[in-house]
């Protein structure tokens, strides 16, 4: 297990879940101080028991005490901006895992116009490297219907 310096410096100081700053100064106790955060899917955790083990399938994580204590034990939910004007948002996590596995592309949300969807795919793809920095994410934008759908490739 890594300290929560070295998960830090990893994650940039940046929480995964709500993607805010960590203060790397601030007690653990704090609802906004540094936790660490240990993910295993459930994909992962199949080939880990086939295996016979390896840390491959573990995968911490900078979270804010508050972010993960909230989370509990569930899947975590990776929210979109409330900044942003998308319309049935695919969930984040389980498609970055899709296309780091897998690659191509899927559809990730519907916007009303061409400059809502560049704004939803510059933040998505920036959100994107950062939840998974072997990922090299880029989106496309295609119009139809009076919408324009915002795809994420990898």
């Amino acid at each position: 297990m890594s300290t929560i310096d070295e998960v830090g410096e990893v994650d940039g100081w940046r929480c995964w879940l709500c993607d805010e700053s960590v203060d790397p100064d601030a007690s653990v106790n704090d609802d906004r101080g540094p936790s660490i955060d240990r993910r295993i899917t459930k994909r992962k955790a199949k080939t880990k028991q086939k295996k016979g083990g390896g840390d491959e399938s573990n995968r911490e994580r900078l979270a804010h005490r508050s972010c993960n204590t909230g989370k509990g034990g569930v899947e975590a939910v990776v929210a979109w901006s409330p900044d942003l004007f998308v319309i049935d948002p695919a969930p984040i996590i389980p498609t970055v895992e899709r296309l780091a596995t897998k690659g191509g592309r899927e559809a990730m949300a519907r916007c009303p116009s061409e400059d809502d969807a560049e704004a939803a795919a510059a933040w998505l793809v920036d959100r994107v490297s950062r939840l998974h920095p072997g990922l090299d994410p880029w989106t496309s934008i295609e119009p139809g219907g009076g919408q324009f759908l915002l795809v994420l490739h990898a």
